[in-house]
């Protein structure tokens, strides 16, 4: 019998352009599982075995391996000291840029105004929840015995812009073009920004696949999509304008502004170790707890 494809989860926004030319043009053969709620999510379904492989934030990925013990906490579900999952490749080598949003008519109209604030994310441990934290951190408002915002769970971007309007939230962070379709039509406003200080996003394999080589073949139909995504601009613009939430306009802005990993496999330890240094100062994972930078990684 035939083993079925892998799972392999991902966010359905602008960023996955790659990944539908290698559907569409090279022949991915994987069942591709959106994940609108994002990174967060995804962690979640590996750890339970709902996917496969993910396709997400770097910020999200490592702030979960970093809060792991695998002998303890996926001793019903894993080995004995093997992680959840495994971060395998580089998706997007450029950072993030995530737009600071709140409501239309909310009385709130610049990054200082949302200080103790109520900060909507879409799950705790998602990138909109951990960069809560390095916001925070960079607004010096971190402190060692509170959290710098309450955090609300919402689940999804659209949940997300309705809680700032009627006031469930404060605020929320977001990719800035995702979002931006939103201060055009008025719907929510920007009050700021902040980028990651790291690639923005990676590829990561569950426990039971890292070692399959059917991730060989992913690899190189996903370098494949990427290679085509840089010589058919216009063919992306399209498709993003046409089956995704970006005007064409946008779409063309956000071409200036990417790069994706020409070769995918393959992660950087400089990387990793680097969020995790962040994410250690701001707070999210806890020095000398969890998985090192090199347990997260293959």
């Amino acid at each position: 019998m035939a083993s079925r494809p892998l799972r392999v989860g991902y966010v359905p926004e602008h960023f996955s352009t790659p990944l539908y030319f290698a559907s569409k043009h090279f022949g991915l053969d994987v069942e591709l599982l959106p994940y609108p709620s994002g990174t967060g999510h995804m962690i979640t379904s590996l750890r339970s075995g709902e996917i496969d492989v993910g396709i997400g934030l770097t910020e999200g990925w490592v702030a979960g391996l970093g809060k792991e013990d695998p002998e303890t906490d996926f001793h019903d579900l894993i080995p004995s000291k093997s992680p959840s999952y495994q971060i395998m490749g580089t998706y997007v080598e450029t950072p993030l840029c995530w737009a600071i949003s709140t409501g239309s008519k909310r009385d709130i109209n610049c990054v200082a105004d949302i200080k103790d604030g109520k900060i909507g994310v879409s799950r705790i441990g998602s990138g909109s929840y951990v960069m809560g934290f390095v916001l925070a951190d960079s607004q010096g408002w971190l402190s060692s015995s509170s959290t710098p915002f309450e955090n609300v769970p919402l689940q999804t971007f659209e949940k997300l812009r309705k809680g700032v309007n009627d006031s469930t939230v404060d605020f929320f962070m977001w990719e800035h073009f995702t979002s931006k379709r939103y201060y055009d039509n008025g719907e929510i406003k920007r009050i700021g920004e902040i980028y990651t200080p790291w690639p923005s996003w990676q590829i990561v394999a569950s426990y039971q696949v890292a070692n399959d080589n059917r991730l060989n073949d992913l690899f190189e139909k996903i370098d494949q999509g990427i290679e085509y995504f840089n010589k058919h601009h216009d063919e992306a613009v399209k498709y993003i304008s046409t089956e995704l939430d970006y005007s064409e306009e946008d779409a063309k802005e956000w071409l200036k502004t990417v790069k994706f990993a020409s070769k995918t496999k393959g992660v950087d330890i400089a990387v990793v170790e680097k969020t995790v240094d962040i994410l250690t100062k701001a707070g999210v994972l806890k020095k000398g707890s969890g998985l090192l930078p090199k347990s997260m990684i293959q």
